[in-house]
């Protein structure tokens, strides 16, 4: 059969309502792509069971990979067509922090989804300082406020205070630091430029990377004293009775995007009927995770508590996978949004969601100097790919599978959100301004500010 790429004049298509073009067979059915062992991993591995690529004539392979910086490097050297990844990657790696290398998304996986616990002697010695309800239960979301004094007696005693993240392009990393420095609390700096990654210059808390899965055991031999990761691994702390999660990524950032669906730019360019069916898949079982309030999340716990998958306790997956979340032992609470895959257009690539990682890239000294408003936007156009998104979107109204009501406007969005107002600083942030949303941090570069060598 011919070969048909659909047209990449999105835009234009839709906004003249002209016939969807068809979109061709798969350049390549036989794929591989991987994943960390985490629930937000569920539109996979749901495309998978249910049997979502089979529809669009792929036959794929999921497999498990060690970590981060290992699933980043399968995917650029061609072992793996495209994988779960942290949304700071293909933007770390197209900018070239750390790996160089262009890799694009079509597809966000999820919101929200992740939290920062600390141990229980950490916890004990926060406790005085949060403030309570009436009935004595602490007050959330807590600050980081409550850390400060106990971060400040450990620099006091010349001991450093040591939290871990999973990679430093990692969403964990951000939330973590920016949870950190809203409570006075300075994360420290990296300083590329003069060959320091290590993220700790003028740190008051140190902040170090652990591979997910070996958070909880990190915590409980001393190593870190607290850690930012996505799920199990919170609740795992508390069903180990080993730490307490203080705060979620929803209390930090309400509604933050979280993981992507990556891929190397020229497997897309070499695969664009491919890359789209791919999409499609993702896009039905991150509807499926939603549907009828999360009615699915019971089933979807159960693959995902597979030895295949995440492989953790049925009970732990659940805690968080179907609307409840438990913070000190016996504190469960409701948080119905703690996980989202479908709903307020959770898998649409907004360039706003690209440009405030870059930001936060910034604000950290990942990216050292100075950068314009128009390089943010050009560097969120390179990686992010809402095009190839709503080729994939139409396809699927086009074929009765899915409403237009459940997507973007196609012809007028300009992919960003409007100004976002719920961070737990209640600072504003407005994807078009940037360098301006930079300006209101007390703790972070901004503006011409370059670490000099002297730091």
């Amino acid at each position: 059969m011919a070969k048909l790429v659909a047209t990449a004049a999105l835009g234009s298509v839709i906004a003249s309502g002209a016939v969807w073009a068809e979109i061709g067979e798969p350049e390549k059915e036989d794929l591989k792509f991987g994943f960390i062992k985490l629930t937000d991993m569920a539109p996979l591995a749901v495309a998978y069971e249910k049997g979502y690529f089979e529809d669009e004539g792929l036959y794929v392979t999921l497999e498990a990979q060690a970590n981060w910086k290992v699933l980043l490097d399968r995917v650029i050297d061609g072992e793996l067509d495209g994988a779960h990844m942290l949304a700071g990657q293909p933007l770390g790696a197209t900018i070239g922090f750390g790996t160089q290398s262009h890799i694009i998304t079509a597809f966000s996986m999820d919101l929200n989804g992740n939290a920062i616990t600390v141990s229980n002697d950490i916890w004990d010695q926060m406790k005085p300082h949060v403030p309570k309800d009436e009935d004595g239960k602490p007050l959330h979301p807590i600050k980081a406020d409550a850390l400060k004094p106990v971060v400040d007696k450990y620099k006091e005693e010349g001991k450093p205070f040591n939290m871990g993240m999973v990679f430093p392009v990692s969403t964990h990393n951000y939330e973590l630091r920016y949870w950190l420095a809203a409570g006075g609390i300075n994360p420290g700096y990296y300083a590329p430029h003069k060959g320091d990654t290590s993220g700790t210059i003028d740190a008051d808390a140190l902040l170090s990377v652990t591979p997910p899965p070996q958070m909880p055991a990190t915590m409980e031999a001393g190593t870190i004293y607290g850690y930012c990761v996505g799920e199990p691994w919170n609740q795992q702390a508390v069903f180990k009775g080993i730490g307490v999660p203080v705060v979620t990524d929803y209390e930090i950032w309400k509604n933050n995007p979280e993981k992507v669906f990556g891929v190397a730019k020229n497997w897309a360019d070499e695969n664009p009927n491919t890359h789209i069916r791919v999409v499609k898949a993702m896009i039905r079982a991150a509807k499926w995770l939603d549907d009828n309030d999360n009615a699915n999340r019971p089933e979807a716990v159960e693959i995902l508590s597979r030895s295949e998958y995440v492989g953790a306790d049925y009970d732990v997956i659940a805690n968080s996978m179907t609307g409840t979340f438990e913070y000190e032992k016996g504190d469960k609470r409701a948080v119905p949004d703690f996980n989202v895959f479908f709903r307020y257009n959770a898998t649409y690539p907004y360039y706003s969601d690209a440009i405030w990682y870059l930001t936060q890239m910034r604000r950290w000294g990942q990216i050292s100097e100075p950068k314009s408003d128009q390089w943010f936007m050009d560097i969120a156009k390179q990686v992010y790919r809402p095009d190839i998104y709503a080729q994939a979107a139409q396809a699927l109204i086009e074929e009765g599978k899915m409403d237009a009501s459940m997507f973007p406007d196609f012809a007028t969005e300009d992919g960003f959100r409007a100004p976002q107002t719920h961070f737990i600083d209640n600072i504003v942030y407005d994807g078009t301004q940037p360098n301006a949303y930079l300006q209101q941090f007390k703790i972070g570069l901004k503006g011409e500010q370059v670490l000099l060598s002297d730091n």
